[in-house]
Protein backbone atom coordinates (compact mmCIF):
# COMPACT_ATOMS: atom_id res chain seq x y z
CA UNK A 1 0.00 0.00 0.00
CA UNK A 2 2.39 2.57 -1.39
CA UNK A 3 0.07 5.78 -1.27
CA UNK A 4 -3.53 4.66 0.65
CA UNK A 5 -5.38 7.23 -0.57
CA UNK A 6 -8.64 6.91 0.81
CA UNK A 7 -11.80 8.46 -1.25
CA UNK A 8 -15.25 8.69 -0.01
CA UNK A 9 -18.19 10.66 -1.16
CA UNK A 10 -19.14 13.16 1.14
CA UNK A 11 -22.74 12.29 1.88
CA UNK A 12 -20.63 8.77 3.19
CA UNK A 13 -18.16 11.31 5.17
CA UNK A 14 -21.30 13.35 6.58
CA UNK A 15 -23.73 10.02 7.64
CA UNK A 16 -24.11 9.14 11.07
CA UNK A 17 -22.82 5.30 11.93
CA UNK A 18 -20.83 4.35 14.92
CA UNK A 19 -17.87 2.14 14.24
CA UNK A 20 -15.28 1.29 16.56
CA UNK A 21 -11.72 1.80 15.45
CA UNK A 22 -10.93 -1.64 14.32
CA UNK A 23 -14.06 -1.20 12.37
CA UNK A 24 -13.07 2.16 10.52
CA UNK A 25 -9.64 0.76 10.11
CA UNK A 26 -11.24 -2.04 8.00
CA UNK A 27 -13.17 -0.27 5.72
CA UNK A 28 -10.31 1.80 4.70
CA UNK A 29 -8.00 -0.70 4.22
CA UNK A 30 -10.30 -2.29 1.99
CA UNK A 31 -11.55 1.06 -0.06
CA UNK A 32 -7.61 1.46 -0.70
CA UNK A 33 -7.07 -2.39 -1.27
CA UNK A 34 -9.96 -2.26 -3.87
CA UNK A 35 -8.08 0.77 -5.52
CA UNK A 36 -4.37 -0.04 -5.74
CA UNK A 37 -5.62 -3.70 -7.08
CA UNK A 38 -7.51 -1.88 -9.32
CA UNK A 39 -10.20 -4.11 -9.06
CA UNK A 40 -13.15 -1.65 -8.28
CA UNK A 41 -15.73 -1.97 -5.98
CA UNK A 42 -19.13 -3.42 -6.55
CA UNK A 43 -21.76 -5.07 -5.03
CA UNK A 44 -20.12 -8.29 -5.74
CA UNK A 45 -16.74 -7.38 -5.31
CA UNK A 46 -15.27 -9.51 -2.37
CA UNK A 47 -12.44 -7.37 -1.19
CA UNK A 48 -9.66 -9.12 1.00
CA UNK A 49 -7.95 -7.49 3.84
CA UNK A 50 -4.88 -9.74 4.90
CA UNK A 51 -4.19 -9.14 9.16
CA UNK A 52 -0.04 -8.84 7.75
CA UNK A 53 -1.38 -5.39 6.21
CA UNK A 54 -3.46 -4.14 8.92
CA UNK A 55 -0.36 -5.21 11.85
CA UNK A 56 1.93 -3.14 8.80
CA UNK A 57 -0.31 -0.22 8.49
CA UNK A 58 -1.64 0.28 11.99
CA UNK A 59 1.57 -0.47 13.96
CA UNK A 60 0.09 -3.20 16.36
CA UNK A 61 0.89 -7.02 16.78
CA UNK A 62 0.20 -10.05 14.36
CA UNK A 63 -2.19 -11.12 17.56
CA UNK A 64 -3.73 -7.92 17.63
CA UNK A 65 -4.66 -7.59 13.62
CA UNK A 66 -5.81 -11.37 13.67
CA UNK A 67 -8.57 -10.48 16.53
CA UNK A 68 -9.74 -7.51 14.81
CA UNK A 69 -10.26 -9.40 11.73
CA UNK A 70 -11.66 -12.52 13.46
CA UNK A 71 -13.97 -10.07 15.71
CA UNK A 72 -15.11 -8.05 12.43
CA UNK A 73 -17.00 -11.04 10.91
CA UNK A 74 -19.76 -10.28 13.49
CA UNK A 75 -19.26 -6.74 14.63
CA UNK A 76 -18.92 -5.29 11.10
CA UNK A 77 -21.59 -7.34 9.68
CA UNK A 78 -24.08 -6.35 12.64
CA UNK A 79 -23.24 -2.15 11.77
CA UNK A 80 -25.61 0.26 10.41
CA UNK A 81 -25.62 3.84 9.09
CA UNK A 82 -27.72 6.68 7.98
CA UNK A 83 -27.56 9.01 5.60
CA UNK A 84 -29.76 11.61 3.41
CA UNK A 85 -30.90 11.21 -0.57
CA UNK A 86 -32.10 13.24 -2.36
CA UNK A 87 -34.10 12.22 -5.13
CA UNK A 88 -36.79 13.68 -7.21
CA UNK A 89 -39.83 12.72 -4.65
CA UNK A 90 -37.71 14.74 -2.15
CA UNK A 91 -35.49 13.94 1.09
CA UNK A 92 -35.01 10.49 2.68
CA UNK A 93 -33.37 9.10 5.30
CA UNK A 94 -31.66 5.90 4.52
CA UNK A 95 -30.51 3.31 6.17
CA UNK A 96 -27.92 0.84 5.38
CA UNK A 97 -25.48 -1.75 6.87
CA UNK A 98 -21.53 -1.57 5.92
CA UNK A 99 -22.04 -5.07 4.33
CA UNK A 100 -23.54 -7.29 2.72
CA UNK A 101 -21.22 -10.14 3.32
CA UNK A 102 -18.17 -10.89 4.96
CA UNK A 103 -15.86 -13.67 6.02
CA UNK A 104 -12.94 -14.75 7.93
CA UNK A 105 -10.17 -17.32 6.50
CA UNK A 106 -8.84 -18.25 9.69
CA UNK A 107 -5.72 -20.30 8.14
CA UNK A 108 -4.63 -17.78 6.03
CA UNK A 109 -5.94 -14.94 8.26
CA UNK A 110 -8.02 -13.41 5.67
CA UNK A 111 -10.75 -11.31 6.10
CA UNK A 112 -13.35 -10.95 2.59
CA UNK A 113 -15.31 -8.11 2.78
CA UNK A 114 -18.44 -7.51 -0.02
CA UNK A 115 -19.83 -3.19 0.62
CA UNK A 116 -23.99 -3.74 0.46
CA UNK A 117 -25.07 -1.87 -2.42
CA UNK A 118 -25.82 1.60 -0.68
CA UNK A 119 -22.14 1.74 0.38
CA UNK A 120 -20.87 1.17 -3.04
CA UNK A 121 -21.70 4.39 -4.90
CA UNK A 122 -20.95 6.70 -1.91
CA UNK A 123 -17.19 5.08 -2.30
CA UNK A 124 -16.69 4.95 -5.84
CA UNK A 125 -19.15 8.35 -7.20
CA UNK A 126 -16.13 10.72 -7.54
CA UNK A 127 -17.54 12.84 -10.31
CA UNK A 128 -19.14 14.76 -6.95
CA UNK A 129 -18.13 16.13 -4.46
CA UNK A 130 -15.63 14.09 -2.20
CA UNK A 131 -12.89 13.92 0.49
CA UNK A 132 -9.47 12.23 -0.10
CA UNK A 133 -6.78 11.75 2.31
CA UNK A 134 -3.72 9.26 2.49
CA UNK A 135 -4.54 6.12 4.89
CA UNK A 136 -1.27 7.35 6.61
CA UNK A 137 -2.87 10.58 8.77
CA UNK A 138 -5.51 8.41 10.57
CA UNK A 139 -3.49 5.46 11.27
CA UNK A 140 -2.15 6.57 14.20
CA UNK A 141 -5.67 7.95 15.72
CA UNK A 142 -6.50 5.45 18.79
CA UNK A 143 -9.60 7.29 19.17
CA UNK A 144 -12.89 6.15 17.02
CA UNK A 145 -14.13 9.95 17.45
CA UNK A 146 -11.11 11.63 16.27
CA UNK A 147 -11.40 9.07 12.67
CA UNK A 148 -14.51 10.49 12.55
CA UNK A 149 -13.59 14.46 13.68
CA UNK A 150 -10.93 14.22 11.04
CA UNK A 151 -12.49 12.93 8.11
CA UNK A 152 -15.72 15.38 8.73
CA UNK A 153 -12.57 18.05 9.18
CA UNK A 154 -10.83 17.70 5.78
CA UNK A 155 -14.26 17.74 3.94
CA UNK A 156 -14.13 21.50 4.46
CA UNK A 157 -10.06 21.06 3.68
CA UNK A 158 -10.44 24.06 0.71
CA UNK A 159 -11.31 26.69 3.25
CA UNK A 160 -9.81 25.39 6.60
CA UNK A 161 -13.13 26.29 8.99
CA UNK A 162 -16.34 24.14 9.40
CA UNK A 163 -19.33 26.47 9.95
CA UNK A 164 -21.68 26.00 13.11
CA UNK A 165 -22.64 22.33 13.68
CA UNK A 166 -25.60 22.05 16.09
CA UNK A 167 -24.54 19.69 19.03
CA UNK A 168 -27.43 17.23 17.99
CA UNK A 169 -26.03 17.17 14.82
CA UNK A 170 -22.33 16.70 15.65
CA UNK A 171 -22.94 13.92 18.03
CA UNK A 172 -25.00 12.37 15.69
CA UNK A 173 -22.17 12.62 13.11
CA UNK A 174 -19.85 11.41 15.32
CA UNK A 175 -21.90 8.31 16.32
CA UNK A 176 -23.04 8.94 19.90
CA UNK A 177 -25.58 7.25 21.36
CA UNK A 178 -28.15 9.13 23.22
CA UNK A 179 -27.40 7.81 26.57
CA UNK A 180 -23.73 8.77 26.38
CA UNK A 181 -21.89 11.29 27.79
CA UNK A 182 -25.33 13.59 27.72
CA UNK A 183 -23.07 15.68 30.39
CA UNK A 184 -20.91 18.88 28.42
CA UNK A 185 -17.77 18.52 30.52
CA UNK A 186 -17.91 14.48 30.24
CA UNK A 187 -18.64 15.07 26.10
CA UNK A 188 -15.08 17.67 26.38
CA UNK A 189 -13.09 15.52 28.06
CA UNK A 190 -13.87 12.25 27.09
CA UNK A 191 -14.92 12.56 23.47
CA UNK A 192 -13.85 16.16 21.68
CA UNK A 193 -10.97 17.53 23.74
CA UNK A 194 -8.63 13.73 23.14
CA UNK A 195 -9.64 13.24 19.75
CA UNK A 196 -8.55 17.17 18.95
CA UNK A 197 -5.21 16.33 20.54
CA UNK A 198 -4.73 13.22 18.88
CA UNK A 199 -5.52 14.98 15.63
CA UNK A 200 -2.97 17.89 16.44
CA UNK A 201 0.20 15.31 17.60
CA UNK A 202 -0.66 12.93 14.62
CA UNK A 203 -2.27 14.16 11.72
CA UNK A 204 -1.13 16.80 8.64
CA UNK A 205 -3.19 19.33 10.17
CA UNK A 206 -3.66 21.22 13.80
CA UNK A 207 -7.81 22.10 14.48
CA UNK A 208 -9.10 24.32 17.79
CA UNK A 209 -12.85 24.72 18.29
CA UNK A 210 -15.18 27.38 19.21
CA UNK A 211 -18.25 26.92 21.03
CA UNK A 212 -21.91 28.46 20.91
CA UNK A 213 -23.87 29.14 23.77
CA UNK A 214 -27.96 29.26 24.25
CA UNK A 215 -28.28 31.33 27.25
CA UNK A 216 -25.90 29.56 29.68
CA UNK A 217 -26.28 26.38 27.59
CA UNK A 218 -23.52 24.90 24.86
CA UNK A 219 -25.72 24.22 21.63
CA UNK A 220 -22.93 24.18 19.02
CA UNK A 221 -19.37 24.12 18.06
CA UNK A 222 -17.47 25.66 15.07
CA UNK A 223 -13.79 24.41 14.04
CA UNK A 224 -10.54 25.90 12.29
CA UNK A 225 -7.87 24.57 11.19
CA UNK A 226 -4.64 24.69 9.22
CA UNK A 227 -1.85 22.50 7.10
CA UNK A 228 1.01 21.73 9.25
CA UNK A 229 4.05 23.52 7.78
CA UNK A 230 6.76 20.56 6.43
CA UNK A 231 10.44 21.79 8.29
CA UNK A 232 12.10 24.29 6.39
CA UNK A 233 15.28 22.64 4.61
CA UNK A 234 17.70 24.80 3.38
CA UNK A 235 17.59 24.73 -0.32
CA UNK A 236 20.48 22.95 -1.86
CA UNK A 237 22.35 23.45 -5.09
CA UNK A 238 21.10 20.06 -5.94
CA UNK A 239 17.22 21.60 -6.58
CA UNK A 240 18.73 24.24 -8.67
CA UNK A 241 20.15 21.46 -11.07
CA UNK A 242 18.34 20.84 -14.54
CA UNK A 243 15.74 18.82 -13.94
CA UNK A 244 16.72 16.21 -16.78
CA UNK A 245 19.26 15.64 -14.38
CA UNK A 246 18.98 11.49 -13.78
CA UNK A 247 18.64 11.64 -10.46
CA UNK A 248 16.45 15.05 -9.92
CA UNK A 249 13.42 14.52 -7.62
CA UNK A 250 11.88 17.35 -5.09
CA UNK A 251 9.56 15.36 -2.53
CA UNK A 252 6.16 17.14 -2.07
CA UNK A 253 3.47 17.07 1.05
CA UNK A 254 0.72 15.40 0.65
CA UNK A 255 -0.46 18.49 0.78
CA UNK A 256 1.22 19.65 -2.09
CA UNK A 257 0.81 16.91 -4.23
CA UNK A 258 -3.27 17.49 -4.60
CA UNK A 259 -3.34 20.74 -4.36
CA UNK A 260 -0.97 20.63 -7.72
CA UNK A 261 -2.48 17.78 -9.17
CA UNK A 262 -5.60 19.88 -9.44
CA UNK A 263 -4.55 22.69 -11.08
CA UNK A 264 -2.04 19.95 -13.15
CA UNK A 265 -5.24 18.06 -14.58
CA UNK A 266 -6.62 21.53 -16.45
CA UNK A 267 -4.14 21.97 -18.25
CA UNK A 268 -3.38 21.30 -21.73
CA UNK A 269 -0.44 19.87 -21.69
CA UNK A 270 -1.43 16.93 -19.58
CA UNK A 271 -4.07 15.29 -22.07
CA UNK A 272 -1.90 13.02 -23.00
CA UNK A 273 -1.61 11.77 -19.64
CA UNK A 274 -5.60 11.37 -19.52
CA UNK A 275 -7.50 8.50 -19.72
CA UNK A 276 -11.09 8.27 -22.01
CA UNK A 277 -13.56 9.51 -19.82
CA UNK A 278 -12.52 9.93 -16.29
CA UNK A 279 -13.80 12.99 -14.36
CA UNK A 280 -10.90 15.69 -13.52
CA UNK A 281 -10.85 14.37 -9.74
CA UNK A 282 -10.25 11.42 -10.78
CA UNK A 283 -7.59 12.24 -13.44
CA UNK A 284 -5.94 14.39 -10.43
CA UNK A 285 -5.63 12.09 -8.38
CA UNK A 286 -4.11 9.87 -10.99
CA UNK A 287 -2.10 12.67 -11.48
CA UNK A 288 -0.79 12.91 -7.45
CA UNK A 289 0.31 9.31 -7.89
CA UNK A 290 2.50 10.08 -10.97
CA UNK A 291 4.27 13.08 -8.93
CA UNK A 292 5.61 10.59 -6.46
CA UNK A 293 7.60 8.60 -9.23
CA UNK A 294 11.11 10.56 -10.20
CA UNK A 295 10.97 9.76 -13.43
CA UNK A 296 7.50 11.13 -14.26
CA UNK A 297 7.87 14.00 -11.63
CA UNK A 298 10.89 14.84 -14.27
CA UNK A 299 8.71 14.57 -16.83
CA UNK A 300 5.84 16.79 -15.34
CA UNK A 301 8.00 19.43 -13.64
CA UNK A 302 7.72 21.84 -16.58
CA UNK A 303 4.05 21.93 -16.00
CA UNK A 304 4.33 21.71 -12.33
CA UNK A 305 6.07 25.20 -12.63
CA UNK A 306 3.43 26.55 -14.74
CA UNK A 307 1.12 26.24 -12.08
CA UNK A 308 3.14 27.68 -9.07
CA UNK A 309 5.12 24.85 -8.09
CA UNK A 310 8.58 26.53 -6.27
CA UNK A 311 11.07 23.99 -4.54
Amino acid sequence: MKNGLVVKDNALINASYNLEVTEQRLILLAIINARETQQGITSDSKLEIHASDYATQFNVKKETAYEALKNAVNNLFERQFSFRETTKKGVGIVRSRWVSRIKYIDDSAILEITFAPDVVPLITRLEQHFTSYQLKQVSQLTSKYAIRLYELLIAWREVGKVPKIELSEFREKLGIGADEYKAMNHFKSRVLEPSIKQINEHTDITVSYEQYKTGRIITGFSFRFKQKQTPKIAKSIETKRDPNTPDFFIKMTDAQRHLFANKMSEMPEMGKYSQGTESYQQFAIRIADMLLEPEKFRELYPVLEKVGFQP
